[in-house]
């Protein structure tokens, strides 16, 4: 095997392992959120509220379930083929083998593309979720301090 070979061979698997580690957090993040979203409803449905803190608890909440979104988004399987992900289920039996000697370069790149748009939306998430928390804090802390 040639250094340039041992090269994309090393690429390939970095990539794939990235993949792994994206949708790995992802499927973190996403519980995260699910159990805060529950959490905050049991909460909130017994603790009477002000209107600030039902304003910015609101758009905690609604900044959570646009997380959770993304996150659904980051991790559907794309059917399509897009990103240059290969789809064997999808594939005849007479293209299998082209599709498999293809160059190793071509994979590389698609499962970038893949890659960049998964953390993409993981960035994304992570951002709404740190925003939609800030706000449940502050309408904990308007709720308990009674402001008006």
């Amino acid at each position: 095997m040639s250094a340039t070979d041992q090269a994309l061979t090393t690429a390939h698997a970095e990539v794939k392992a990235e993949i792994t580690r994206t949708d790995t957090k992802t499927a973190l993040l996403l519980a995260f959120v699910g159990a805060v979203l529950a959490g905050t409803w049991t909460v909130a449905r017994d603790v009477p509220l002000t209107v600030p803190a039902i304003v910015a608890g609101g758009i905690g909440l609604a900044l959570l379930v646009a997380a959770a979104g993304l996150l659904l988004r980051s991790v559907r399987p794309n059917l399509g083929g897009r990103h240059g992900f290969p789809l064997w289920a999808t594939l005849a039996a007479d293209e299998i083998r082209p599709a498999l000697s293809r160059d190793l370069a071509a994979d590389i790149a698609g499962l970038s593309r893949l890659a960049v748009a998964k953390f993409t939306c993981l960035r994304r998430a992570v951002d709404l979720t740190m925003t939609g928390g800030a706000l449940l804090i502050l309408a904990a802390l308007l709720t308990a301090g009674g402001a008006a």
